[in-house]
């Protein structure tokens, strides 16, 4: 028995309930982006350019899981929830629904004061500062992006001479708890920015086998004395051409 539940990982690929129990494969796309923008959905859904075509619940309440047509080709998009535990159960539902490529869209902290609002930022690693990842694979300090997705990311994002930089992303739960200690310990290991979920995605992942990446913008300013927001939430034009980019980088797999 380990000193700390947390390390105290099961390689058994059965859990007494499987995201399967309950959701049982539909006639989905294959490719998926999850979309932490919620106003960039909305729209597509009042405008009739995104149709439901499933619905995952939680205490919360429903999910939906929506098709849209880019260039004549299917693919779905569905919000995950905020935090690794959540996101990573709702891409675990989507994989057992029948979706099996995914890039995912949304904002990070950016613990570099040079790292501009809206600059884009695609995760090559990322810091296991969560729980979630540490029930998928062993305990270890990082989880590695799916190259080959990232590659796909890359070159959509020359195609469209998008800026963009390749780094590491500091996955934590704890989003009252990035203390100056560690902003300054997670920046001097590499790391460029700070979110929620991505160590648990890259996880779920590689323990569905499935590939999957990412696509952050630089949001809010954490890498000073005092927090800025920069008002980070309000970019809503940056948020479409990011979940258009991210369109077109999952279809690329």
């Amino acid at each position: 028995m380990e000193a700390y539940p947390i390390l105290e990982f099961d390689p058994d690929p059965q859990a007494l309930l499987e995201p399967t129990t309950n959701n049982k494969p539909q006639d989905v796309p294959q490719h998926c982006v999850i979309c932490f923008f919620q106003e960039v959905i909305d729209p597509l859904v009042h405008n009739g350019r995104a149709m439901r075509i499933a619905t995952l619940r939680s205490e919360i309440g429903p999910h939906p899981v929506y098709e849209i047509a880019h260039e004549g080709r299917r693919i779905g998009v569905a919000h995950p929830g905020v935090g690794a535990a959540l996101a990573a159960g709702t891409l675990e539902e989507m994989i057992a629904l029948g979706f099996r490529k995914f890039v995912a869209c949304g904002g990070a902290g950016a613990l570099n004061r040079e790292l501009a609002m809206g600059h884009l930022i695609v995760p090559t690693s990322a810091v296991r500062d969560e729980g979630t990842s540490y029930h998928y694979l062993p305990p270890a300090r990082e989880v590695q992006a799916d190259f080959q997705a990232v590659a796909a990311v890359e070159r959509v994002l020359r195609r469209r001479e998008v800026p963009f930089i390749l780094a590491k992303t500091w996955t934590t739960d704890a989003i009252y708890r990035e203390t100056r200690g560690k902003i300054a310990a997670r920046r001097n290991e590499g790391c460029v920015c700070v979110e929620m979920e991505t160590a648990a995605f890259f996880a779920v992942a590689q323990f569905r086998n499935v590939p999957f990446a990412q696509i952050l913008y630089a949001g809010d300013d954490c890498s000073g004395d005092v927090w800025d927001s920069r008002h980070w939430d309000h970019d809503q034009s940056g948020r479409e051409r990011l979940f258009w980019l991210t369109v077109e980088a999952c279809l690329e797999l």
